[in-house]
């Protein structure tokens, strides 16, 4: 009997030590990665034919089903007691060797890859000299030496403070490893008893042992367990905190060296590009790729999914080790998505992509400029009354121990909306979470609150759509420290396990990132979680997940070790497609325009500002007589109407010659000092612009233009012509002048007079012949051009001609008629026309008199001024009393020497101010357009702009995929 129990023993001690071996390496694997497919886990010996963990007692009952336990006979049934209370106290105290074994085990292991990481200086032996060289070298290293020794104090210890933490750190390591052996070694020998042990037992348990002395034995060996639990624990967080520390004392080491290094002026390679700021540069470039290539949105990132207040922007800083975003209480704070890519610095410092400035986050009052600049550019993004917004926010965070990989932070999943939401916002943040998880190889790092009941969870559905076998989906539980006091342990097991949701993961986490306090640096929230999980009674006591599944650096390397294992697979995948693609759309340009380099928007832009620059420059460049006949026409085409309708007309029908140039006078000196400046800024500016839109135009006709610009080039000079003003202080200028040259009243040599008469007489004509046009509208066509073109006249138009009759013969009895008609001309009218049958009122006569008598004064005025052209020698001796009446000719002489005055005060102002200002603001103009992205697209667009810039920018991509994937090779 006694031989049947020791083998019955000794078969179950070699079980204990084979569970011992699997568990030390189920704890390797675990540090060291997590699981790539959750078939491996039913493939290993650790789970059972039904893919459910196999319980300890499987494993230690497990064995050789042909050589299973034989049922002893019923005569030994007393005996068979004591061998399952044994059988029961062995289990434990196995499971005990076996986690103090295993741990060890993976604490070496984790030694180990922390030493195969620390930083590798082999570079050195290429930067160094050889042979002869280096003895040279090294005696000239040594004088530098003793220069920089009283500049630079470094501490002797340093040199050795590495390598004495290393064996200080080995030596306790092995001293906890033989305690534990020997520990587990004392376990043994009182399990093996010797065969008069066993039988006193055997006796004592056919005498009848009560079930609680059993009980309170199994109790007493459950406080082992717990005991060497929370030393494992123990070493683990010691473990860390010894990494750490050791960590930031090689960082100082390094930078001691690189100071050493600098001040002694040696030649060093140039710092290269870290994968990982490679690697956001593609993701940067491809956020700008939009032409609907899905194959853009397959290169890895890790997508951070949650509900709304879940945690997962805690989660994201806890990872980053900064408090980068800002804080709400309850309301929607990610507005839109946030792309933070994460690289090893030695300087905590934060960074925009398209901002130059960097961000201390060891300092609180950058951390509030940082994140009150999130927040505007969040508020910014969103547009037209939208709520979320699908621009991307770019940032990277660099900093001391952090783990390289890149993340997006999405809007949390909402299930109801608010009153200032718009209507659209469930629905645009469903599709926006759907088409970041859709990439095939996007890490999805799936955010639950363990505060709140499970069923209420939106985003595991959500996961499950888009990764329903969970290859590439990692669970984080948070606020875990309030589930302790409000979610059954039972819960928390199974949503750890992977037991309670119908999703799959790859791995399950607990995480603690803070305590409710706005104000907690990341460093107390992370002593805070480390305590937490150290006191914990719900993860520590009842042992419900293994130590690698807590704490946020874990979570942080684990994520990590994924995320490059994706980039490693599929990224030369994606460097293939692009290469395809960029071939195809070489091929496409070379039929379209074979003649044509493939110039982006951005070239032709800039080649567009060139030439409206040149043309301003040529703008200056006119000469001044062209500057003076332009402005002159422009001066009098302004001026004209007010100076026939107002001052000449006036003056001329007022009677006699005196009464002309005394209202000349009063109605000329006013102008000038109300109307005539401001009149006359505003010619010089028309002036300006009619003379540089002519420029353009005739750029136009160039055998070299190009008309892609055409449309950009006549919104950029409307707009500064929009924008430009004349100088205020012009217009007192040009009223000294003009007052000062309206004062003069003589005309001082015949070259003056005939300019003045030829300029009366064109004047005269102009207005004659718009007044001709008038009374062609209102009497109609002639006899002639009734008979050749088929033309009739109206009723009116006939009643206009009779009334014309009858005034004629007004003016052909009295040729210096006064302009108006009296009473008793327009009754003798009237009776007249009633004998013809014609019936009209005085109104419609007087209507008919006003353009009949302009044409009769303009002509008389013409005939005066041919009168006067010979009359300029009677002019000069007789002045205003000369017989024949040349008043008008002065008065025009007089609008003359101003529009010339005036011509050249604005041709001086324009040349050497105007020309400037207008260059000024088509620059400021072209500036801003060039920042506006969707005006450039707009002005600049086409088959060719399009076909162009889709070739550059997937050049580009390809480009920056090749150098990154050498680099990947390289650290390979």
């Amino acid at each position: 009997m006694l031989r049947i129990y020791q083998n019955t023993y000794r078969r179950t001690a070699k079980k204990a030590v084979v569970y011992s071996t699997k568990v030390a390496c189920c704890n390797h694997s675990t540090l060291c990665g997590i699981t790539s497919h959750p078939r491996r886990a039913q493939d290993s010996g650790s789970s059972s034919s039904n893919g459910r963990p196999r319980r300890h007692e499987e494993f230690l009952l497990a064995g050789n089903p042909a050589r299973g336990w034989q049922m002893p006979p019923p005569s030994r049934g007393y005996g068979m007691l004591v061998v399952r209370i044994l059988r029961g106290a062995l289990k434990l105290r196995y499971i005990v060797l076996g986690g103090a074994i295993g741990g060890g085990v993976s604490l070496s292991k984790k030694y180990e890859d922390w030493k195969d990481g620390l930083p590798d200086f082999k570079w050195l032996e290429d930067a160094m000299p050889q042979g002869e060289r280096w003895s040279q070298f090294s005696r000239n290293l040594i004088e530098v030496g003793s220069l920089v020794k009283n500049a630079i104090e470094v501490d002797p210890k340093l040199k050795q403070l590495g390598e004495d933490k290393l064996s200080e750190w080995r030596n306790w390591f092995d001293s906890r490893l033989d305690d534990a052996i020997e520990a587990a070694d004392y376990q043994g020998v009182q399990i093996v008893e010797t065969k008069d042990d066993l039988k006193a037992k055997t006796t004592v348990a056919a005498l009848g042992i009560t079930s609680d002395e059993s009980r309170k034995k199994y109790e007493k060996l459950q406080s082992q367990v717990e005991t060497l639990q929370t030393e494992i624990m123990n070493v683990q967080i010691k473990y860390q905190k010894e990494l750490e520390k050791m960590e930031k004392e090689n960082r100082e080491l390094r930078q001691q060296y690189l100071i050493l290094k600098t001040n002694k002026k040696t030649t060093a390679k140039k710092i290269k590009k870290s994968l990982i700021d490679m690697y956001s540069e593609v993701l940067d470039e491809l956020s700008g790729y939009d032409t609907g290539y899905t194959m853009a949105d397959h290169l890895p990132r890790v997508v951070v999914v949650g509900d709304q207040s879940s945690g997962k922007t805690s989660v994201l800083e806890s990872i980053a080790k900064a408090r980068i975003f800002p804080r709400g209480s309850g309301e929607m704070m990610t507005r839109a998505p946030v792309k933070v890519t994460l690289a090893e610095g030695p300087y905590h410092v934060a960074q925009f992509r398209d901002s130059d400035r960097e961000y201390d986050l060891t300092k609180e009052s950058d951390l509030q400029d940082l994140r009150r600049d999130v927040e505007f550019r969040m508020k910014a993004s969103v547009r037209g009354g939208k709520t979320v917004s699908n621009e991307v926010i770019a940032m990277t965070v660099k900093g001391p121990g952090l783990q390289r990989m890149v993340l997006v932070d999405l809007p949390g999943i909402i299930s109801t909306m608010t009153v200032d939401m718009a209507s659209d916002t469930k629905d645009s943040i469903h599709q926006m979470t759907k088409h970041y998880m859709s990439n095939p190889n996007a890490i999805i790092l799936c955010i639950q609150d363990g505060s709140v009941d499970a069923e209420r969870s939106n985003v595991t559905d959500l996961v499950m759509q888009c990764d329903p076998l969970g290859r590439r989906t990692i669970f984080v539980l948070t606020k875990v420290d309030l589930a302790e006091e409000l979610a059954d342990p039972d819960r928390i097991r199974k949503i750890l396990s992977g037991k309670l949701f119908p999703m799959k993961a790859l791995g399950y986490y607990a995480v603690v990132t803070g305590r409710g306090r706005k104000d907690d640096s990341i460093d107390a929230i992370r002593q805070y979680e480390e305590d937490f999980f150290k006191n914990s009674k719900l993860f520590h006591r009842r042992g419900v997940i293994m130590p690698h599944q807590v704490t946020s650096r874990n979570l942080s390397l684990a994520v990590s070790d994924r995320f490059w294992k994706m980039v490693r697979e599929t990224i030369e995948q994606q460097a293939d497609a692009f290469k395809a693609t960029r071939f195809n759309l070489e091929t496409e340009w070379k039929n379209n325009f074979p003649r044509l380099r493939e110039s982006g928007r951005d070239e032709l832009f800039d080649k567009a500002k060139g030439e409206i620059l040149d043309e301003v420059v040529t703008l200056s460049q006119i000469s001044a007589k062209k500057w003076d006949d332009a402005l002159s026409t422009k001066l009098w085409e302004k001026l004209s109407n007010y100076v026939f309708e107002s001052i000449y007309l006036p003056a001329a029908q007022s009677g006699s010659q005196n009464s002309f140039n005394t209202m000349v006078d009063i109605k000329l000196r006013q102008w000038a000092e109300q109307a005539l400046p401001a009149k006359s800024v505003e010619a010089g500016w028309e002036a300006l612009q009619q003379e540089f839109i002519s420029l353009m135009e005739r750029s136009k006709k160039a055998q070299d233009h190009d008309g892609i610009f055409d449309q950009l080039k006549s919104a950029v000079v409307d707009e500064a012509i929009r924008r430009h003003s004349w100088e205020d202080k012009a217009i007192d200028m040009l009223r000294v002048i003009q007052l000062n040259t309206l004062e003069d009243r003589f005309v001082h040599d015949k070259q003056e007079w005939d300019s003045a008469v030829k300029f009366l007489e064109s004047s005269v004509n102009a207005k004659l012949v718009q007044t001709e046009e008038t009374l062609a509208q209102m009497f109609g066509p002639g006899q002639m051009r009734r008979l050749t073109h088929w033309q009739y006249l109206t009723q009116d138009q006939q009643k206009r001609r009779s009334v014309k009759n009858e005034l004629d013969k007004i003016l052909k009895n009295d040729t210096k008629h006064l302009p108006t008609l009296t009473h008793d001309e327009l009754t003798t009218v009237r009776k007249n026309l009633q004998r013809d049958n014609v019936d009209v009122d005085t109104d419609y006569i007087r209507q008919t008199w006003f353009p009949v008598y302009r044409k009769h004064f303009l002509q008389q005025a013409l005939q005066r001024a041919k009168d006067c052209r010979k009359a300029y020698y009677l002019y000069t001796q007789q002045g205003a009393e000369c017989e024949i009446s040349c008043s008008d000719v002065v008065l025009f002489w007089r609008i003359q020497q101003v529009i010339k005055i005036t011509g050249n005060a604005l041709r001086q102002q324009v040349i050497n101010r105007e020309a400037r200002r207008l260059d000024k603001e088509i620059k400021a103009v072209l500036d801003e357009f060039s920042d506006d992205e969707e005006k450039k697209g707009y002005l600049l667009t086409g088959k060719r702009v399009l076909l162009a810039e889709e070739l550059i920018k997937v050049r580009q991509i390809q480009e920056k995929l090749e150098e990154f994937i050498n680099s990947l090779n390289q650290e390979k």
